[in-house]
């Protein structure tokens, strides 16, 4: 009898066009001694059907791309079963080695490859969702305006943008995008150098202002380079903060500020999370780096007030807001994962500074608890004791409800919580466990688009969500990063040394009659910093990797095309 034929190749080149005119030759030539064979049809078509797959559900979910290819070599296998035990030879449109292949293809090109016990995994993951994130900015184009991201992205997230840039140089050493960030955050400072700028203003909130503000601070703290002749990066912190203490408005609440500045903007009488948060971490930041008390005092004053109307609850969870008119009476009991980051994040900052106050040391850690509601396990399931959970922005992304502004949310809680880990280490067993998994989880959902690395919303699970855009890269980026916060240079005090770098002198501040701080500097900018990167694992105990092949194609991956349907 002779030996079995296996028409192979890549896809769309002749296979079953030539296998249907072998057919046709044997079954109209008569051969002495060669019965006809058996023709084994292409599966893949039969499998598709049969188990209601369609090409859109191969490009777009990797598990179901990588389950296709194991019940076609089911199928294949069982075809030449039948083949063999009919005693037939056989001609067969495609092998059992084919979805081998895809799958195998699938793998070698598969995404961003990124191992937490690594740095330089993560450095170079870092470098690729960068990359990815500034393909969203064109504001270098003719006619573009510096530091903005356009439509529909906001611009508070252009500054939380510019801020992870900041982190990315601190954390990996990569110092490509220093010029680039120095223009955006310069260019939008506005006239008074607080980031009330002309094109933002009339729609400006103050937590927009606040997160500018804060990217403003981590240059500062970081000693970020500074250009010569323009305003210092702690300056224009101070600068915005002050805006915000003359807004602080006792006439309802009995304190606080309101989410919007100006009182034709809707929501001007709302008083929310975010924006105190924001405030609060701003203050106990500008506290610990000019060791000026006005700003612990404001920083106290912020969270107080902020606990008192049960925006932090009495078992630390921290809610979204509330109607003026109501005086505060009653809470919208929304969570956001950014809020309760920036009072942890302040809260840490606040214990550094008053050399480990017990007040300000069981805020940090019962904020901490209170964010567990944000990790969920991977695929929402929670048979996994040990499982830290993987974060989820809880009041939308279960539902698919989050829109273009709360996408970046978790970039921020990210950032805050390596950011926590580097002024309190205290905190470092708990938060590594969670941005160790979450990084996971988002290196999964970075395999999308064109060139198999944009990155997804939704961490939880194993296949790209299909969902991309500037704040999912940013978020990403944020998670990657953080795991390298421990062993990264942390946040300096104005007169710190850096490498052989010194401020030139210590900022100056002052007090008003009215108790409101006001402050100046002379800090300067430097003209880069020396950063060293370990190689060690960032946090925690080092874990196996093995990654295996084998011929059950369990492995879930993403696949990037299938065969000509």
């Amino acid at each position: 009898m002779p030996k079995n034929i296996y028409i192979v190749g890549a896809q769309c080149t002749g296979k079953t066009t030539l296998v249907t005119a072998l057919s046709t030759y044997f079954t109209t030539t008569s051969l002495p001694e060669t019965p006809p064979p058996l023709i084994l049809v292409e599966v893949a078509r039969t499998v598709l059907r049969q188990h209601a797959l369609t090409a859109n559900d191969i490009t777009s979910s990797p598990s179901r791309a990588m389950r296709l290819q194991e019940l076609i070599f089911e199928a294949q296998y069982a075809a030449e079963e039948k083949a063999a035990a009919g005693k037939q030879w056989f001609i067969a449109d495609r092998s059992g080695f084919d979805p081998i292949v895809y799958a195998r293809r699938s793998l070698l090109t598969n995404a961003i490859s990124f191992d937490v016990t690594s740095s330089a995994s993560i450095r170079n993951a870092s470098g690729i969702v960068a990359k990815g994130m500034l393909s969203y900015y064109h504001g270098t184009d003719p006619g573009q305006g510096y530091g903005i991201f356009g439509e529909p992205y906001s611009w508070w997230e252009a500054g939380a943008v510019w801020g992870s840039l900041i982190d990315y140089w601190n954390y990996t050493g990569d110092a490509q995008y220093i010029g680039l960030v120095q223009q955006a955050l310069l260019w939008q400072v506005g006239p008074s150098n607080d980031y009330m700028p002309p094109n933002e203003t009339k729609n400006e909130a103050n937590d927009d202002q606040a997160i500018w503000a804060l990217a403003a601070m981590r240059a500062a703290e970081l000693r970020f380079p500074n250009p010569s002749a323009s305003p210092s990066w702690l300056d224009l912190a101070i600068n915005a903060f002050n805006d915000q203490v003359s807004r602080w408005d006792t006439s309802t609440c009995g304190g606080g500020l309101r989410w919007q500045i100006f009182v034709f903007n809707k929501g001007y009488d709302y008083k929310n999370a975010i924006t105190t948060a924001t405030f609060f971490q701003l203050a106990a930041r500008l506290a610990k780096y000019t060791g000026n008390q006005t700003y612990a005092d404001w920083a106290t004053n912020g969270y107080d007030w902020a606990s008192s109307v049960g925006f932090i609850s009495h078992d630390y969870k921290v809610f979204q807001g509330t109607l003026v008119e109501s005086n505060c009476s009653t809470i919208d009991h929304v969570q956001w994962s950014y809020a309760a980051a920036s009072f942890l994040y302040g809260s840490a900052v606040m214990t550094n500074f008053t050399n480990n106050n017990a007040t300000w040391k069981t805020r940090t850690n019962d904020l901490l608890s209170s964010m567990s509601v944000f990790f969920t396990a991977a695929n929402n399931t929670h048979d996994i004791p040990t499982d830290p959970g993987i974060m989820t922005e809880v009041a939308c992304e279960p539902a698919g409800t989050c829109g273009v502004n709360e996408d970046a949310y978790k970039g921020l809680t990210a950032q805050w919580m390596g950011e926590t880990m580097q002024v309190a280490p205290f905190t470092t067993d708990t938060i590594s466990k969670y941005i160790q998994s979450s990084a996971e989880g988002a290196a999964k959902q970075c395999s999308g688009g064109a060139n198999k690395t944009a990155c997804g919303t939704r961490w939880t699970k194993s296949e790209y969500d299909g969902k991309t855009g500037l704040g999912q890269e940013l978020s990403a980026l944020n998670v990657f990063l953080a795991n390298l916060a421990v062993n990264s240079s942390s946040p300096t005090n104005a007169n710190t040394t850096v490498a052989t770098q010194t401020t030139d002198s210590a900022p100056s501040s002052s007090t008003t009659s009215d108790g409101k701080p006001t402050a100046t500097s002379s800090e300067t900018g430097t003209s880069g910093k020396s950063t060293t990167t370990s190689s060690k694992p960032s946090s925690g105990s080092q874990r196996l990797r093995a990654a295996s092949w084998t011929v059950s194609l369990l492995i879930p991956a993403a696949l990037l095309s299938l065969l000509c349907f």
